[in-house]
């Protein structure tokens, strides 16, 4: 059922986490050196030493900010920058390079591959620092766009012309968690109506099944909204979201 203006004061917040990160570097010391400072600094930091591992998670884990080492082995940090901006899960995901180089040419080719701050070794902890006071407004918007807020509202999803009616699980302003009879399948574009709140014109835009939850659950991921619509959005959420910070 549409959450109304007296039952949001009631929504079910989730808990703050930290902002999850992915330090990938296949010089084992450096990985646990970049780590170590990012969980010192507040951060839920993990590592991978193996860039095809670490491209597969990519793939299927929500990250908020990705550290990529430029030169490993295949897929090396350009390629892996390129994967992440072209993944459903982290397209928006800070990411920063790790680099010892300063050729303009090769910081260009990052740069086109989405890479937007860079950390040059050799890593020291006064330089991390700096870098995480610089890219952290970055990375708290990216935290608060994958804040989920547990809130129940009906949603009508169709896909040509198959049509389901749900109700959302929780919601952010990236997507939401909705559970129906059944679920499309992972991949499936969706025409997606929601009920934000009793008396209000639905929240429409076009979103993507990015997983599955057994047979009757279903994550979603919004994609080419209207301005208009994604004002709408935040302007619901973001109380919330910053209620549950």
């Amino acid at each position: 059922m549409a959450l109304d203006p007296a039952g949001i004061a009631h929504a079910r917040r989730s808990d703050r986490l930290p902002a999850r990160i992915l330090v990938v570097d296949d010089h084992a010391p450096t990985c646990e050196l970049i780590s170590e400072i990012l969980c010192s600094a507040g951060m839920d930091a993990d590592s991978a030493t193996n860039s095809v591992e670490a491209a597969a998670r990519l793939g299927r884990e929500k990250f908020h900010a990705v550290f990529l080492d430029m030169h490993m082995p295949p897929p090396d940090g350009i390629e892996l920058a390129r994967q992440v901006r072209a993944s459903p899960v982290n397209a928006s995901t800070v990411i920063v390079m790790i680099t010892g180089e300063e050729d303009r040419t090769v910081m260009a080719r990052a740069f086109a591959a989405g890479v937007e701050f860079f950390l040059f070794k050799p890593v020291e902890r006064h330089k991390l620092l700096r870098l995480i006071r610089a890219t952290e407004g970055s990375i708290e918007r990216e935290r608060r766009r994958f804040t989920r807020v547990r809130l129940s509202c009906r949603v009508s999803m169709e896909s040509g012309d198959d049509r389901l009616e749900g109700t959302t699980l929780d919601l952010s302003l990236g997507g939401a968690l909705i559970q129906a009879h059944r679920a499309f399948p992972s991949g499936t574009p969706i025409t997606l109506s929601l009920q934000l709140k009793a008396g209000m014109a639905p929240w429409r835009a076009q979103a993507r099944v990015v997983r599955t939850v057994g047979t009757d659950c279903m994550g979603v991921q919004f994609e080419n909204r209207e301005p208009k619509e994604s004002d709408r959005l935040q302007e619901f959420l973001l109380p919330l979201i910053l209620s549950a910070s």
